[in-house]
């Protein structure tokens, strides 16, 4: 008969290999990202593109790309894998935070037409009627962006033409309590530095101008005219001066509330303008 130390030893043993049992049967349930094959980029061409409004509802190019495969120790993945296709200048290695990216869920090919890809570079603020290196590539990724892989990088020269939200006048002048001239009636606005200077084909800046604080104001092209103005896109008084919004016969905007001199930056192609504090 088994004395007391034995039968201690022989229920330690079965302990010892129930747990390694349980131990690999659970290693053996662990699913393992064994990784995936980077996507291959095509385009329908790679010729340089000269984009002209006219055709801005043409057929413009198309983007092809593989899926990337991404294999699990459980086979290949289930997940819904995301897409991002990226536009960035020549040297710029994808880094420039004004970059164009357009998600694209499951699918595995975009289409632009002409205006559509004239709106990405613009997007970009690349100068329109100057030809422009891009690349190309695509994102792969599986949920919330993990184990991303990158394309081959794809080389077009684009030209993209001026698209603009409003009519770009051919003078652009700031009125109001905001304003060293007041309401358009406190004197010349070149002497008081109220007139904007046409920086490119559809923006205007003032390099420096002295701001009244928590007042109203208004852009006009033509100084004493208030039958052609800018306002705010809304009720009353903007209250965002910073990449507000604007619109031919919108009300009043609102100036910051700290006083002091202002650069004011306006675009005609994305309708919008900003105040910087000097």
């Amino acid at each position: 008969m088994p004395d007391m130390k034995s039968i201690f030893k022989l229920l330690l043993g079965s302990l010892f290999v129930t747990a390694l049992f349980s131990s690999c049967k659970k290693d053996e349930n662990k699913i393992f990202f064994e990784g995936g094959t980077a996507p291959v980029l095509t385009a329908s061409s790679t010729s340089a593109m000269l984009l002209n409004i006219a055709n801005k509802n043409n057929f413009a190019i198309k983007f092809n790309w593989t899926n990337p495969d991404y294999k699990f120790t459980t086979g290949i993945s289930s997940q819904d894998v995301t897409y991002i296709l990226q536009f960035d200048t020549t040297g710029a290695n994808f880094a420039n935070p004004k970059k164009f990216e357009k998600a694209i869920a499951k699918d595995l090919s975009v289409s632009f037409t002409v205006g559509e890809l004239n709106t990405a570079l613009l997007a970009m603020d690349l100068v329109e009627s100057m030809a422009h290196n891009m690349e190309i590539r695509i994102k792969s990724s599986l949920g919330n962006g993990s184990v991303p892989l990158y394309s081959n990088v794809i080389k077009i020269v684009i030209t993209p033409y001026l698209d603009v939200l409003y009519p770009v006048p051919a003078n652009l002048y700031i009125t109001g309590a905001a304003t060293p001239g007041n309401w358009m009636g406190g004197g010349d606005p070149e002497l008081l530095s109220q007139k904007f200077t046409k920086i490119s084909s559809s923006e205007f800046q003032l390099a420096s101008l002295a701001i009244n604080p928590n007042q109203g104001f208004l852009f006009v092209p033509v100084y004493g005219d208030w039958n052609n103005k800018y306002g705010y896109t809304g009720a009353g008084l903007a209250n965002n001066v910073n990449g507000d919004d604007f619109m031919p016969g919108g009300n009043d905007f609102k100036s910051p509330a700290v006083a002091g001199n202002y650069k004011i930056y306006v675009s005609f192609k994305t309708g919008k303008y900003t105040f910087t504090k000097l």
